[in-house]
């Protein structure tokens, strides 16, 4: 489940999952005063079959899905777009994200 924020200074920060993560990013401000969002060089959530680490800005999200993550109702992240459509289907998802769909009010939608 876990998901990491990798600055350019080399500093990072690790959260419970991808919901954690997008929360971070919507709240930069509060939970890293001194980072901007173009400090940020790479975003890592995990993958849920392979449990690999993968491109948090290319993965494909599903919600409203029967699994749940560590923090409750989450954002299960997928590397290909046929897993994750699959996913969707086997665990009666709600919706599948890109990284540019999911919003703070998508994030409300989970807590």
């Amino acid at each position: 489940w876990i998901a990491q924020a990798i600055y350019r200074d080399g500093s990072y920060a690790v959260f419970d999952g991808a919901k954690d993560l997008f929360k971070s990013l919507f709240t930069l401000p509060t939970y890293a005063p001194t980072k901007r969002g173009a400090d940020i060089a790479a975003l890592y959530v995990t993958d849920y079959y392979s449990l690999t680490l993968i491109d948090g800005r290319t993965a494909w999200y599903v919600i409203g899905s029967d699994v749940l993550g560590p923090m409750g109702r989450e954002l299960i992240p997928l590397a290909a777009e046929k897993e994750a459509r699959q996913f969707l289907i086997d665990h009666k998802g709600k919706r599948l994200l890109r990284f540019a769909e999911v919003t703070a009010d998508v994030l409300k939608g989970l807590d």
